[in-house]
């Protein structure tokens, strides 16, 4: 084989390189919207609550609405002391980008049960970061089990 037809193969796989990357990104994006569509309302209005009660300050509510897998993990002045934290070095929320949604259903261990994972690329006023929220369904409503927030701001 010459150089030339070397040269002619490997520019060809350079050429389609770009729409394989085009194409990989098309279909990441249907994945994503298909996430949106499967998520019960009642998962959505639950995390929106959350996240207005944490907009608002309001964080002895959003621990007393919490699952009881949530107190046992923190107290009260714990949760306050983190969510307070949180709001210092990163500010208010100004936007969440949905990115994954997961749905599990748990027959042992702490999250058992009906699971919701939502992890959300968010821009805060002081950075941006990923939030997770974990949902935890107890007696047909949508509890917070965990919340957590990642960001080189918070370093």
């Amino acid at each position: 084989m010459s150089i030339f037809e070397t040269m002619s193969k490997l520019s060809l796989r350079v050429g389609l390189l770009p729409l394989a990357f085009v194409l990989l990104f098309a279909c990441a994006a249907c994945g994503l919207k298909a996430d949106r569509r499967s998520i019960p309302a009642e998962v959505e209005s639950a995390v929106g609550g959350v996240g207005e009660d944490i907009a608002a300050e309001r964080y002895e509510k959003v621990y007393s609405e919490a699952s009881d897998l949530w107190r046992q993990d923190a107290t009260l002045e714990q949760s306050v002391a983190t969510f307070k934290t949180l709001r210092e070095k990163l500010g208010r929320v100004e936007s969440r980008v949905l990115q994954s949604a997961t749905e599990q259903t748990n027959s042992s261990g702490p999250l058992t049960g009906r699971v919701y994972i939502l992890t959300y690329r968010t821009k805060f006023q002081n950075g941006e970061g990923m939030e997770t929220f974990t949902l935890v369904e107890r007696k047909g409503q949508w509890l917070l089990a965990r919340y957590l927030v990642t960001s080189t701001a918070l370093k």
